[in-house]
């Protein structure tokens, strides 16, 4: 297979900055063409909406003019229940407007939210490894949030504006020319001022969606280890952190505010210039020209309707400006290819043997930083290999290839055979399973995170699986059994339970491969004696890779693989690689000061091991 060259981006939160992009706009339109039907009758009712809004102030010109001024009050009354009616139809129009708007937003930002996270999904680890939770939060949350309000307060409500503003210019132009005429020459200096203001606002904007993402990255970090913060008196320090962080943040908003207090104010200054220019001219012209006082009122009522949907133009300009910001770093994830994915027609077998091949195998996280370097080793199926060395060796990567977490930059890994790069992932991940040393738990049931949603173990698979490992009992003590909550984490759980509930997990689902990354450490006397009981039941039959730095767990094993800065070094017995006196020598006399008195006359160490 040719190697595919890797790059690793790391998804940051700016964005090009650009006032318009009609390929984003494109991209996100396409959500919105399965809901097309909603989206035209709501846009319809936006235009009905907008024809009776521009009703009123004629209605008011004709009761004036052809019914108060004349006093024929029958009339007037006719003219009032007309009004009415408009009002109330309005009213009914704008209702199912409203909902039918805020409904197909809804439904865009759900398939929106199940596209990312089945995206996250899928993509290589190596992505999460560089890129900050908070920040993924911050696409699936507020990113996506700001594509609703376009969807429901900004794309489609622009068509309302815009026909409002047609509706008022086309009755003041036939109502009188000459009056229109004077109420729009105010309008060039409300391009000017819209003008700046979106430019200022845009800025604004985009830095409040870049302080929002580091203000959810700094806290899912901080909370997440805050036994750490507070162990190591670092809340005063993170304190500090977290305030600058949120200044920042505090100030970009602070800023907007103040360019919506100036813009929204000089708008009202050119509408009171409008009204004045009308009411001085319109005056005028009622003595020498038969302007009627109607006219002059609707005149009134028009230029004030006119400069509303102008100024609202501008801020829904603004609402999908945010809009394309956050569409743009969603599209980066969305945009990011998966690294590791199943080639087409991918070997499966429905019987895993279990046998595992490293061909001068060489990975680094890094390009130029390799941890493992020509691992060649093939491990028989059903046989059981630790991997020992000091830390960094690569024994936790040389777990994580198996299962084809990350690719390898050189050689291959081989599962019974085949390139796990010719594997259908799902075939190949459902024939291994793993425990690791910080176990991570699910907020659930203990039922829920043994079966880890899997319908087809049933029960009592579950309750036997446990009592195998040893769970069994303690599960048995809790207040509801199988069906007693788990924390976030396992936050309410020991560290040898939640150990324990991990390899019940591992063992439920009889996989013919078995990772066990330090699966004994952290944990105290009495949970290793029982854990270790439970995997002498976990590694029977079945090939099991075993990283440890407690020598003493793995004495048993069939062979011990000794790593020293990713290369193999050793490879045995447990007294065999005494006897070089090696590497595996060296590491064993530091964790117990004389190898050779500490065995006993038949060859083995006189504590007693598990393995």
């Amino acid at each position: 297979m040719a190697e595919k060259k890797r790059t690793h981006s790391i998804d940051t939160d700016t964005v090009s900055g650009k006032i318009y992009d009609s390929q984003l706009l494109s991209r996100l339109l396409g959500y919105a063409k399965v809901y097309w039907p909603l989206m035209l009758l709501a846009v319809l009712m936006i235009i009905i909406a907008a024809f009776l809004d521009t009703l009123g102030p004629y209605l008011t010109k004709v009761a004036i003019d052809d019914h108060i001024i004349t006093s024929d009050y029958d009339g007037l009354l006719t003219i009032v229940l007309i009004y009415v009616a408009v009002l109330a139809g309005n009213f009914l129009i704008k209702y199912v407007q409203i909902l039918l708007t805020q409904y197909i937003g809804q439904k865009i930002i759900y398939d929106i939210r199940n596209r990312i996270f089945a995206h996250l999904q899928h993509l290589h680890q190596q992505y999460f490894d560089r890129n900050p939770v908070g920040r993924l939060m911050t696409r699936v949350t507020s990113d996506v949030e700001a594509l609703n309000q376009m969807f429901t307060q900004g794309l489609v409500m622009i068509f309302g504006d815009i026909f409002l503003i047609a509706g008022i210019v086309i009755m003041m132009v036939s109502i009188n020319l000459e009056l229109a005429l004077w109420t729009f020459s105010v309008i060039p200096f409300l391009f000017i001022a819209s003008f700046i203001f979106r430019r200022k606002v845009r800025d604004a904007y985009g830095n409040i969606r870049l302080y929002l993402a580091q203000i959810n990255s700094y806290l899912q970090e901080r909370i997440s280890g805050m036994q750490i913060v507070q162990l190591f008196n670092r809340e005063k320090q993170d304190y500090e952190n977290f305030t600058d962080i949120n200044l920042r943040h505090t100030t970009a908003w602070i800023k907007t505010i103040f360019y919506y207090a100036v813009f929204y104010p000089v708008v009202e200054l050119i509408s009171v210039v409008a009204l004045a220019l009308i009411v001085f001219r319109g005056g005028w012209l009622i003595q020498v020209e038969g302007v009627t006082l109607g006219v002059l009122v609707a005149f009134l009522q028009y230029a004030r309707m006119f400069f509303r949907p102008i100024s609202d133009l501008s801020e829904k300009y603004n609402v999908l400006q945010a809009a394309l910001a956050s569409s743009e770093r969603i599209f980066k994830l969305l945009d990011t290819d998966p690294e590791i994915l199943s080639p087409q027609n991918g070997h499966r077998s429905s019987e895993v043997k279990g046998r595992i091949e490293f061909d001068n195998v060489t990975f680094g996280y890094l390009e130029d930083e390799p941890v493992l370097r020509d691992i060649n080793l093939t491990i028989e199926a059903g046989r059981r290999y630790a991997f020992v060395g000091h830390t960094g060796a690569g024994k936790t990567t040389v777990l994580r290839l198996i299962g084809r977490m990350y690719d390898v930059q050189q050689g291959r890994v081989l599962v019974d055979g085949e390139d796990v790069r010719e594997w259908d992932l799902q075939s190949l991940r459902s024939a291994m399973a793993i425990v690791l040393q910080d176990v991570f738990l699910f907020s659930g049931t203990i039922m829920e995170n043994i079966r880890l949603g899997r319908s087809d173990i049933s029960e009592e698979a579950v309750h036997e699986a446990a009592k195998l490992v040893n769970a069994h009992a303690f599960i048995e003590k809790m207040p509801d059994g199988y069906q007693s909550i788990v924390k976030e984490r396992g936050s309410n759980l020991s560290a040898g339970q939640k150990q324990l509930l991990s390899l019940a997990r591992a063992l439920v689902i009889d996989p013919a491969i078995l990772l066990l990354d330090e699966a004994t450490a952290n944990i105290d006397s009495e949970s290793e004696a029982l854990i270790q009981q439970a995997l002498e039941v976990v590694l029977k039959d079945r090939t099991a890779l075993v990283v440890a730095h407690r020598l003493s767990t793995i004495q048993n094993m069939d062979q011990i693989v000794v790593l020293h800065k990713g290369i193999i070094r050793e490879q045995g017995q447990h007294q065999e690689l005494l006897k070089q006196r090696g590497f595996y020598y060296k590491l064993y006399r530091l964790q117990y000061q004389n190898p050779e008195t500490a065995a006993s006359a038949d060859g083995n160490p006189p504590f007693k091991t598990a393995l």
